[in-house]
């Protein structure tokens, strides 16, 4: 695939209620004087849509949400030349979007019944159905399969009919027993009024105890519970995010529909979420598959070429196993998940010769990157598996877990995938000369720096919105929303200003460009990076171990 032209602009990094509450409040702090000039683009994270869960991430469709936004805020961005990366879902979407609720509305009527995946066809000959009523795939088709949770990926949904038919569900996923209403059983099931009354509470009760309706104690009316049960089963809602089949062409008609609408919106750059989990076969890993993977993104491709779309898919994969490489050659955009550890090291080291050795692989290869410190999610470190030694990788974890990160793994396999948790500055021990070092190093690196506004203000790691969000909420040890009253005292400080000086800076000044030459350096404690282009070069020369940085 041939490459495609790529703005290397300052990219901000925010969900539409970071700051202040609401999209337009960030414009409004993008139009004050001391951010002008410092952002060229604008990373949007998809609660900026309509969805439901995983703060943004679970959509039910593409409007725009009208509790954090509007379609003037987008014109707003636009009007101060800033253009959008925006994210799309492939491998899912919500239960609450149209589709799926068709389905549950309609059954094996619904022009979508195959829109989603349904797990007894995919494996149909492939395994041995169950008593639960869902066939338990041989384990040659299954031993190799990447799962993101434990068990198999199943929602099993209630049809019209009173069957429940399993849908494949690789995330979030949550079934939902509505309380009875007593009025409801004497209609259906003709039960005398009061008797309705009785049931309806001890019902209630147990589901606010979280219980499921088999294992709810009747006591003198467990002659009803058969029918009780059964109104309970066919009344459920769902929560979560359900896979959608890439062979039916309902499909391929809502991914056109979706990057039209995208290139509506005026993006510039489709980050591509969840895609490497789409293109399923038995006996395949179903995460990565070769060639299907390839062949979805190239399909994909071409549908966002006809609107001017350029593609970044994200992928988390050890940098041993050179997945950036592989999307790198076939022309695409990559992520740099690889310099925020990399930077953590040097400091640690006091030697900057594994980010050298990084950045001359970027230069050498004419990879075009997207790279970061903090984001949404946790600081990588599996991508660092084969690019540092395991014991440094651990050195750098115990370090900032020892500042206050926690590390994230799946389902208990720290080998399989992790990360730690927590703020970029607080990573860098709270540190303003660490911080500001770190930005301009992400800003001379090639590619195109993405911009956390929580790094921006040096926020450090909230453990009281850990707290709230209860279990599973690692992630919002990075994801403080701050006031404009707050940004407002914040824009008064050293390491704040600094940051837009630098912004400023790298996204004015003329020498970085998309075809400037650069060249990089490392002697001991020194690390060296040099711009050159026909209007001149721009040198930065940090001290690992001073911790001091200079631009001439």
């Amino acid at each position: 695939m041939e490459q495609k032209k790529m703005s290397i602009g300052t990219l901000l990094n925010a969900y539409p209620d970071s700051i202040g509450g609401k999209l337009s409040d960030i414009i409004s702090l993008l139009k004050k004087e001391e951010f002008k000039d410092t952002f060229q683009s604008f990373y949007i994270l998809p609660s900026v849509f309509n969805t439901d869960l995983d703060r943004g991430f679970s959509l039910i469709d593409y409007e725009i949400s009208e509790t954090l936004a509007g379609k003037n805020d987008i014109n707003d961005l636009h009007e101060l030349n800033i253009d959008l990366m925006m994210d799309f879902i492939l491998n899912h979407i919500s239960v609450l979007s149209h589709q799926f609720q068709d389905i549950i509305k309609n059954g094996d009527r619904s022009k979508y019944r195959d829109f989603f995946i349904d797990w007894n066809k995919f494996w149909d000959g492939c395994g041995e159905m169950t008593e639960g009523g869902y066939i338990q795939p041989d384990q040659k088709y299954i031993k190799d399969m990447f799962f993101r949770k434990a068990g198999l990926p199943i929602l099993m949904v209630r049809f019209p009919d009173g069957r429940d038919v399993p849908y494949w569900n690789t995330f979030y996923q949550e079934v939902i027993y509505n309380p009875i209403d007593p009025l409801a059983l004497v209609k259906q099931h003709n039960l005398q009024y009061q008797t309705a009354v009785e049931i309806s509470k001890i019902v209630n009760k147990a589901l606010k105890e979280k219980k499921k309706p088999e294992d709810i104690d009747f006591g003198q009316w467990e002659e009803y519970a058969p029918i009780v049960r059964e109104y309970l089963q066919a009344n459920r809602s769902y929560l979560g995010q359900m896979d959608l089949n890439i062979k039916s062409p309902l499909v391929w008609d809502y991914y056109r529909q979706t990057l039209k609408k995208l290139s509506d919106y005026g993006v510039a750059i489709v980050r591509l979420d969840a895609f490497a989990y789409a293109p399923k076969e038995p006996g395949e890993r179903n995460f990565l598959n070769d060639p299907g993977t390839w062949d979805l993104l190239q399909k994909i491709d071409d549908i966002a070429s006809e609107y001017g779309l350029t593609l970044l898919p994200e992928i988390h994969a050890s940098y041993g196993e050179k997945t950036y490489k592989l999307l790198a050659d076939k022309g695409y955009m990559v992520y740099d998940f690889f310099l925020p550890g990399l930077l953590i090291d040097a400091f640690i080291r006091k030697n900057g010769i594994y980010l050298k050795k990084w950045a001359d692989e970027i230069i050498e290869n004419n990879i075009r990157t997207v790279n970061m410190l903090g984001c949404h999610d946790g600081i990588p470190l599996l991508d660092l598996k084969g690019l540092l030694p395991e014991e440094d990788i651990q050195t750098m974890i115990d370090t900032v877990v020892g500042r206050g990160g926690y590390v994230k793994d799946l389902h208990g396999a720290k080998n399989v995938y992790y990360q730690v948790n927590a703020t970029y500055y607080s990573a860098l021990g709270e540190s303003e000369r660490r911080m500001l070092m770190a930005r301009a190093i992400q800003l001379f690196m090639p590619g195109k720096p993405q911009i956390w506004y929580l790094d921006l203000f040096a926020g450090k790691n909230d453990y009281e919105a850990m707290r709230r969000a209860g279990v599973g909420g690692h992630k919002e040890i990075n994801r403080t929303n701050l006031s404009l009253e707050e940004t407002e005292e914040l824009l008064k400080t050293n390491v704040v200003k600094k940051q837009l000086e630098l912004l400023r800076f790298r996204n004015t000044c003329p020498v970085f460009t998309e075809d400037a030459d650069i060249a990089v350096y490392c002697n001991e404690t020194e690390f060296i990076i040099k711009w050159t282009n026909v209007h001149g070069r721009v040198k930065l020369t940090v001290d690992f171990e001073k911790e001091t940085y200079t631009i001439e």
